[in-house]
């Protein structure tokens, strides 16, 4: 898919200077993982003067918000997303989805100290660092799954060659393919047995016999999808409770 719709957002987010990071499938796509999607979505501080500057970014992009919540600082706060429709010819049909708070994510002043920086055709881009993206990518729908593992896969073949602490450390608490997270923690294991305390299937990834890693692995998946799931419940209690009221 051509980045030029998100392109186009992002241009008019950093010209309005909204204060947010660029997460989701197109951080995805900038990772190296590329992901289909037609919209956009972003972290953000959610104080008055940023929330008026993104405002003014989405009138420019002749955005409207679409469902529920209604764009308030109240319902970001609460860590619900608020989804936007363009209708500017050039990115006509692009929904832009908001957040400031995220299951799992640390909030957004330490977010914003960790970003990524990257140049696109001349733009100034800023992302959800790597570890953060993969930390939100654990929720309850299956599709993000695969794709925090080709996120980490693909940061591995990348890197492998320069490790450094903070990679090794990366990739043994995220990796979710079973025979490249075995070599990893062979090749590191010092590290896996310290981060095993906080990661248990990283003692079966030791193992000098197989071990049943990809159960392990599969059992980790359904612990987060429900911790997941049982987060969203009150909130989607709020969205149905403001559907009503719509």
């Amino acid at each position: 898919m051509s980045l030029n719709p998100t392109l186009k957002v992002l241009s008019s987010m950093r010209q309005h200077g909204v204060r947010s990071l660029l997460m989701g499938g197109q951080a995805c796509v900038f990772y190296g993982a590329a992901e289909f999607s037609r919209d956009v979505d972003f972290v953000l501080i959610a104080d008055e003067n940023n929330l008026n500057r993104l405002d003014q970014a989405m009138r420019a992009l002749q955005a409207e918000v679409v469902a529920v919540p209604p764009f308030e600082q109240k319902f970001l706060e609460l860590g619900l997303a608020v989804h936007f429709r363009c209708q500017l010819e050039a990115v006509k049909g692009f929904r832009v989805d908001v957040m400031s708070r995220m299951r799992g994510v640390d909030p957004f002043p330490d977010l914003w100290k960790r970003r990524t920086t990257i140049e696109v055709d001349g733009d100034i881009v800023d992302l959800l660092s790597l570890p953060d993206l993969v930390k939100a990518k654990k929720t309850q729908r299956s599709k993000d799954w695969p794709m925090i593992q080709r996120l980490v896969e693909s940061n591995w073949f990348q890197n492998h060659r320069e490790p450094n602490p903070a990679r090794m450390n990366f990739w043994l608490k995220e990796c979710r393919t079973p025979e490249l997270l075995r070599k990893i923690a062979h090749e590191y294991p010092e590290q896996a047995t310290l981060i095993s305390e906080s990661r248990p299937l990283l003692r079966i990834a030791l193992e000098k016999e197989s071990g049943d890693l990809e159960q392990a692995l599969d059992e980790e998946r359904k612990e987060e999808m429900a911790k997941d799931k049982a987060y969203w419940e009150p909130l989607l209690k709020e969205i149905e409770r403001l559907r009503m009221r719509r």
